[in-house]
């Protein structure tokens, strides 16, 4: 009969080669709680709209007079402006360079295209930052041993795959390292899509 293990008790795995690796997510974790605790103070100093369900409403309508964008409460990169936005860039940009691309980086190819001016492609900001998002939340203490497997499988390969496919916003950017490119595609012009119709 074999022991029985406790399922609580850590997956203990070998540090060789990790210190760095370790060392960067540390220094990436406490930027990202001190970019949290200004968040919070920033949150804090804007004042709220009196009353319970009207402040719901006044966020709506505050939001769509300012041309559709989205609550300023939102964590969402694409939903910042200003100092918010190029602040939390900045921290996104630390995280792609410093961690996800020495680690998930793979080699460029035609069909595994990659940018190195990604963050001017706001569809890879936009998915880079939903990312990064979801990789504070299962790398948490609180997200369990599983935490970082269904990080893994339903945030990191299906941006990857997005992200560097050979349609993707990419396409038209570096497909060989030593023949380094960078344009941006055309967005759709919703004009034809009426005239069209």
């Amino acid at each position: 009969m074999s022991e029985s293990t406790d399922e609580h008790e850590p997956v203990r795995v070998p540090d060789h080669n990790l210190d760095d690796l370790v060392a960067t997510v540390s220094g990436l974790i406490a930027e990202t709680r001190k970019q949290g605790e200004t968040l919070a103070r920033l949150t804090d100093a804007q004042p709220s709209p009196p009353g319970g369900d009207e402040e719901e409403s006044g966020r709506e309508t505050a939001a769509s007079s300012e041309g559709g964008s989205a609550e300023a409460s939102s964590v969402f990169i694409l939903a910042m402006a200003g100092q918010a936005y190029a602040e939390e860039l900045a921290a996104l940009k630390t995280w792609v360079e410093d961690l996800l691309l020495p680690v998930y980086g793979r080699e460029i190819t035609s069909t595994r295209p990659w940018c190195p001016q990604w963050t001017e492609h706001p569809e890879a900001v936009a998915r880079l930052h939903a990312l990064w998002l979801a990789w504070q939340q299962f790398t948490d203490a609180e997200a369990g041993l599983a935490g970082p497997s269904l990080w893994h499988r339903d945030h990191l390969d299906p941006t990857l795959m997005q992200l560097r496919a050979p349609d993707g916003p990419f396409s038209a950017c570096t497909t060989s390292p030593s023949r380094p490119n960078h344009r941006l595609l055309a967005a759709p012009d919703p004009a034809a899509y009426e005239a069209a119709t």
